[in-house]
Formats: structure tokens, C-alpha cells, sequence
């Protein structure tokens, strides 16, 4: 018996090696973690822990009731044979992994498996290998929320071998053989059995507790690093805070080379090959162009770098989106030398590390938002005292008291309007189209009045695309800007057209003038940087084309088009699937 014993925990090493492949499938992982897993991974679990209870079958030990003897490996038995053998193992193990339902396909695999070789417990094994299955599943119930240890572990592979003795002796004919057999094997599997099932869950325990506290240790460097960067990553994602996080980055981690990018261009590139990886130049790698395209982790080789320089001693990459409100927003890659530095530490460290800056960015545009609400507070307590716009309106309702007194009111009504959706634009965070077109209207009847016959207003407004809502102060500053900029030196026909309209999956918004218009250099200006005038501050365009995009996303930017003596279009969508009702405004 003791003999029997040792032979089978000898046998366990091949228990320990399938442990150790099992580590490194990702559906093993979620099993052990307790995750859910679909139909397919389900089926491959059965399919795995089937097969190795049918390894712990063949690698057991035939032993004969005649003889009282083990003799060889398993092929096919007798009658009189039966199968000393670390089936169980696996059977428990698919249960208390897997649940019911693997652990009963698990066991049925195997159990068919032990039926066709034959002998006089060929029903009673297979039957029983069934029954460990529901009996691990049935454990597994009773701990949900939380792993398994390994001392749960030992106790069912030996409680499930006990099982399959008593099964062995009450179905097995006849009831001699079945007696002698369990007195010569029953203690040593009931034992090996258990210790084994306890050391293939201890080996799983080890190898996973051990990546995990290598992934702590990364997310650790991470947060490091992350902290480190933030000084510069507030600043938001440009040259100057690009280059600063990559030299921070390079200088703690393993890599060959660090860059950044944004959607079009490297921002910046720090470690081997920036002799010619050089800021400014456009983005060439089909890798990256795919990573900003749909967002995800991607590894490539030498081939999918496509350096231009054939001297470049970078040889692989991993590439890792940037993101705001999970729009991606540009690169953070890792360079190494060959693909053979690249592990699973790296990727997580990296993957880690681009999520955190990817909300530092998401905090930025915060803080930028931030001031960009107080520096339109701060425009529009300077539009309710603007001396130039107040001085001219009231000498133009002076002037029309004595001749027009009806419009003189009607004038005054519209200035108290103006002033007073400018007061409400200081607190509110959304108001409707509806709202903002009366905001324009009430500044317009102004402007109108004062410009006498030089100036004609035209609306092309959709009633259906009033009701959706926009940042206050979106519209006026554009017209504002149109007639101060575009329209101050025209002499007769000064024209203003305005044009809201619903179209299929947006709103789209527009104001022309027939004005000066402007210089190509000056359009690229407007709306990415505060563009000062003799007559303005230029925080207007700036700040609303930045509150749309914060608000909206990129795709409702401010687009500009403008020709030299013919005049200027400045126009914005918002998409309807982002404008909904829930969103607060007063």
C-alpha cells in the first residue's frame, strides 16, 4: 500500500506540469479569478479538464485482483483488473473551477473515457468520475464571491476518491474483487488524490499571486509616474508637456526609446533613433494610425514600425491610445530593441500608465474649462458695461425718442434683453438654441439701429432645431465679431446671415458676413489660440470653439471660411446623440 503511494505521488508531476500550462490560458485565469466566461471558453474548459482526466487515467497503475499486483500502464484491462489513478483531479478541479456545468462535462469525458477500457468497474469508475464533477461544482456553489483555497481543495479530491470506493463497492461485481480492490488502493488514492488536487490548486495560487504582485509593483511605478508627469500633462497635450513626460518616462523605465503623439503628428520622441524620430513629423506607421483609429493596445514588429531610416536600432513597439472622454486623442509608444523585451509586465505597466495620463488629460481640459467659464463670466460682465456699446446704443435711442418713440422703446427693450441674458450666461451651463437666437436678436436690433440702412440681417432658422441645447454665449460672440471685425468698414450693404438648421444626425449653426474677411494665417489663429485686436480681447472665438469641443467633442469644433473682400463664414454642428434632455440649464 505504501509502495502504491509513493509510485502515484510520483505520478503527480505530471500533474504539476499541466498545473503550470493551465496558468497561461486566459480563460483558466478568468475561471480562477472567478470571472464569467461565454459558451466557448465553457466548452474549451470541458474539453481541457476532460482531457486531463483522462491523462490521470493512462498515467495510473492496472492492478489485478488475482495477483494483488501493479504491473504496467494502462491500454485496456481484463476482468479482473481495475485502475489505481489520479482521474479524480482534474474532475474536481474542472468543478471547483468551472462550476456545475464543467465539472459534469468534465466528468463525463472522462468517465466514457474509463468505460470503454474495460474491467470490472468500468460503470462504477465512469459513474463516479460524473459524480466527483457535480460534487466539485456543488463546493463551488457554496463560495460565491470568493477563491477557493487549498485546503477546500485537498478536502474534495479526497472526499470525491472516497466516493468513488463506496460507488466501487456497492455497483462492482462481484463484491470480492471489489472488496480486495478498494483494501489494496483505496487509502493511497484517497490520499494521493487529495494532496494532489491541494497541489495543483497550491501551484495555480502560486503563479497567479505571483503576477499579481508583479502587476502591483507595475501600477505602482505607474502611479508614480503618473504623478511625476502631472505637472506637465496639465498643461494639456503639447510640445513643450510631451517632451517633459517622455524624458520622465525614459529615464525610469526599460525601453529604448519613449514618444507621444497626438492625431497627426509626433510631439515628441526620447531615447534611440531621435536623430531622425524627430517633433513635427507627420505620423507615418500604419500601427499607430490603427491604434488612433479604433482606440486599442496594439504590439508591432521591425516590419510594422516602417522606419524610413534603414540604420534605425528600433525593432519593436507598443503602442497605447490617449484618451478624453474615450475619444482617442493621441499615442504613448514604448520602443525596444527586439520583440523579445516585450512581456506581459511591459504591457501592463504601459497600459497602466497610458490610462492614468489619459485622465490627467481629462483633468486638464477640466481646469482649462474651468477658466474658460470664468473668462466668459468675465466677457460677459465686460459686455454689461461695455462704455463704447452702451454709449452707442443710448445715443441712438436718444436720438430716436424725439423722432421714433415706438422704436426708441422697442430699442430699449432689447438692450434690457441683451444685458439680461448676459447676466444668466454667467451662471448657466446650457441653455436652448431658442434662447440663444433671442440673445443675438436683442444685440442685433442694436446694431441695426446704429448702422441706420448699412446693415441687413438675414434668419434662416429651422423651428425644430430650437429646442436643443447649447453653452450660453456661443452665438452672440460669433455675430459680435462679424459686425465689429468683419463689417465696421463697409459703407452700404453690410449683410448678416444667420442659419440654424436640423439636418439628419446634427444641428448645424452658421453666421456669414460680406465683410473684409481674413488671411489664411489669421483663420488658422482663431479658435486654437486667443487672438488679440486692436478692438477685442480674443478670448471670444477661443473660448467658445473650446467649450464646444469640451462639451461636444471634436466634432464640434468652430470651422472657419473666409475670403479676402468677400467675407466670412464661421459655423459649428452638434451631433443630436449628445444633446440630450436631461442636461440642467437655468
Amino acid at each position: 500500500m505504501f509502495e502504491l503511494l509513493l509510485t502515484m505521488l510520483e505520478r503527480l508531476g505530471i500533474i504539476v506540469t499541466v498545473a503550470f500550462i493551465m496558468t497561461r490560458l486566459s480563460f483558466f485565469r478568468q475561471l480562477v479569478n472567478r470571472q464569467q466566461i461565454d459558451r466557448k471558453q465553457q466548452a474549451y474548459a470541458i474539453l481541457f479538464f476532460g482531457f486531463f482526466g483522462i491523462i490521470g487515467t493512462y498515467t495510473g497503475l492496472a492492478f489485478s485482483t488475482e495477483t494483488l499486483g501493479f504491473n504496467r500502464w494502462i491500454t485496456e484491462l481484463n476482468d479482473s483488473e481495475a485502475i489505481a489513478n489520479s482521474r479524480v483531479i482534474g474532475i474536481v478541479m474542472a468543478g471547483l473551477l468551472g462550476g456545475y456545468k464543467v465539472g459534469i462535462g468534465a466528468g463525463l469525458i472522462a468517465g466514457i473515457h474509463r468505460m470503454s477500457l474495460g474491467g470490472f468497474t468500468a460503470f462504477s469508475c465512469g459513474f463516479s468520475a460524473i459524480v466527483a464533477g457535480l460534487l466539485a461544482g456543488y463546493i463551488r456553489s457554496k463560495y460565491k464571491g470568493k477563491r477557493i483555497s487549498v485546503s477546500v481543495a485537498l478536502l474534495t479530491g479526497a472526499l470525491a476518491e472516497s466516493i468513488q470506493m463506496g460507488i466501487i463497492l456497492l455497483s462492482s461485481q462481484p463484491f470480492s474483487k471489489a472488496l480486495a480492490l478498494v483494501e489494496s488502493i483505496g487509502l493511497p488514492m484517497i490520499l494521493a488524490n487529495g494532496v494532489g488536487s491541494a497541489l495543483f490548486f497550491l501551484i495555480i495560487l502560486s503563479v497567479i499571486n505571483e503576477e499579481e504582485k508583479v502587476g502591483a509593483v507595475q501600477a505602482q511605478k505607474a502611479l508614480s509616474l503618473a504623478e511625476n508627469t502631472l505637472t506637465h500633462l496639465r498643461k494639456g497635450l503639447s510640445l513643450e508637456s510631451a517632451e517633459e513626460t517622455c524624458k520622465i518616462i525614459y529615464r525610469e523605465v526599460n525601453a529604448s526609446a519613449v514618444s507621444i503623439t497626438d492625431m497627426e503628428k509626433i510631439l515628441a520622441h526620447v531615447g534611440l533613433g531621435d536623430n531622425h524620430h524627430k517633433p513635427l513629423s507627420p505620423i507615418q506607421t500604419h500601427s499607430t494610425k490603427q491604434v488612433l483609429k479604433y482606440g486599442n493596445l496594439l504590439v508591432a514588429g521591425k516590419n510594422d514600425i516602417q522606419c524610413q531610416d534603414p540604420s534605425c536600432p528600433l525593432g519593436a513597439v507598443v503602442i497605447a491610445p490617449l484618451k478624453k472622454r474615450e475619444e482617442t486623442v493621441g499615442t504613448l509608444k514604448f520602443y525596444f530593441s527586439s520583440d523579445k523585451e516585450i512581456d506581459n509586465v511591459v504591457i501592463q505597466l504601459i497600459t497602466g500608465l497610458s490610462s492614468l495620463m489619459s485622465h490627467q488629460l481629462e483633468i486638464s481640459e477640466a481646469e482649462n474649462a474651468s477658466k474658460l467659464v470664468k473668462e466668459a463670466e468675465i466677457k460677459a460682465l465686460q459686455a454689461q458695461i461695455s462704455p463704447h456699446f452702451l454709449f452707442n446704443s443710448l445715443n441712438v435711442i436718444v436720438s430716436l425718442i424725439r423722432t421714433d418713440p415706438k422704436k426708441a422703446r422697442k430699442l430699449l427693450i432689447s438692450l434690457s434683453h441683451f444685458f439680461r441674458q448676459n447676466l444668466t450666461a454667467t451662471t448657466a451651463k446650457w441653455t436652448t438654441v431658442q434662447e440663444e437666437l433671442k440673445h443675438v436678436q436683442a444685440y442685433l436690433s442694436v446694431e441695426e439701429a446704429r448702422f441706420s440702412d448699412r446693415l441687413t440681417v438675414t434668419y434662416h432658422v429651422d423651428e425644430s432645431a430650437l429646442s436643443y441645447l447649447v453653452p450660453p454665449l456661443s452665438l452672440q460672440p460669433i455675430v459680435e465679431n462679424g459686425v465689429k471685425h468683419g463689417l465696421k468698414d463697409r459703407e452700404e450693404n453690410a449683410q448678416l446671415i444667420i442659419e440654424i438648421t436640423e439636418r439628419d444626425s446634427d444641428i448645424f449653426i452658421s453666421i456669414s458676413d460680406n465683410g473684409i474677411g481674413m488671411t489664411r494665417d489669421r483663420i488658422r489663429e482663431l479658435g486654437r489660440d486667443q487672438v488679440s485686436s486692436p478692438t477685442g480681447t480674443g478670448v471670444g472665438l477661443y473660448n467658445i470653439n473650446k467649450r464646444l469641443i469640451m462639451m461636444f467633442g471634436n466634432q464640434a469644433r468652430l470651422h472657419f471660411h473666409s475670403e479676402a473682400s468677400l467675407g466670412t463664414t464661421v459655423s459649428f454642428s452638434i451631433a443630436k446623440k449628445l444633446n440630450k434632455d436631461d442636461k440642467t440649464y437655468g
